[in-house]
């Protein structure tokens, strides 16, 4: 089932999504739901995020051509992490597949995508293991994780780096029936394939992740944990079109544009 999210004569609705047609729902994929019996054309309505987390959670490195690219970043020697690394990012950045990722006006040239696979928790959750993780996961979605090297790594935080405005896209739904075996993320930039990797070659999966918040954090129907990238990013300038398809789930396309 695919989930979206989308605003329909300035109200936010909720609906599922079967081929071209979108069916409104009264409530939510987090809570019980109804249809409404209206029907709209895919096509016809604003999307939005697909959920806008009360928690937003996300893998610090968790692939290991990730990690040795983000040494050469800051100059240090490739460490492998020997336990997940959980950070968060800021629901500010959220935008919606197909709305404009907008460069600030003092950023340098190297901003740059991060493809990344998104959990979206279902059900509220502690102290949960491994092995039944995906039990509180209502589905998957596409992220990218817009991050500008220079100020990464020159701030004492991440804090524009990662969170400006507009520097996490999400979507373009929400697919609950999505398998995690052999999911595969590729990237283009105007068309191009630029980088291509497996779920697979994570760290640290899903399941851990999950297990390890919830060991200290309860996790909430909304939530999301962004679970990182992989291999190195080509810098993006206005007017370029990045593009992020996850086997399974769905393709996020959104545009570069000049603040």
């Amino acid at each position: 089932m695919k989930w979206v999210r989308y605003q329909s004569d300035g109200k936010t609705f909720y609906g599922i999504l079967e081929e071209d047609t979108v069916k409104e729902v009264y409530g939510s994929p987090f809570d019980s739901y109804t249809e409404s019996g209206t029907l709209h054309n895919y096509e016809s309505i604003e999307l939005l995020p697909p959920v806008i987390p009360p928690t937003f959670y996300a893998a610090g490195i968790n692939y290991e051509k990730h990690v040795r690219e983000a040494a050469a970043l800051l100059g240090t020697e490739p460490n492998i992490p020997d336990k997940a690394d959980i950070g968060y990012r800021a629901p500010n950045a959220l935008i919606a597949h197909g709305q404009p990722i907008i460069v600030p006006k003092d950023a340098t040239e190297k901003v740059q995508y991060e493809a990344e696979l998104v959990v979206v928790i279902g059900k509220e959750t502690k102290n949960i293991s491994e092995s039944n993780a995906l039990d509180c996961v209502l589905g998957y979605s596409v992220g990218n994780d817009v991050s500008e090297r220079t100020w990464q790594a020159s701030d004492r935080t991440m804090w524009r780096a990662k969170n400006s405005d507009t520097f996490k896209p999400m979507g373009p739904w929400i697919e609950t029936d999505a398998s995690l075996e052999d999911m595969i993320t590729t990237v283009r930039l105007n068309n191009r394939e630029v980088i291509k990797f497996a779920t697979n070659d994570m760290i640290f999966g899903v399941q851990k992740y999950i297990s390890e918040i919830t060991k200290y954090i309860t996790l909430y129907p909304g939530d999301v944990v962004w679970m990182g990238t992989d291999g190195s990013s080509e810098n993006m300038k206005a007017g370029d079109i990045c593009e992020i398809e996850i086997s399974g789930v769905g393709t996020l396309r959104n545009p570069i544009a000049s603040e």
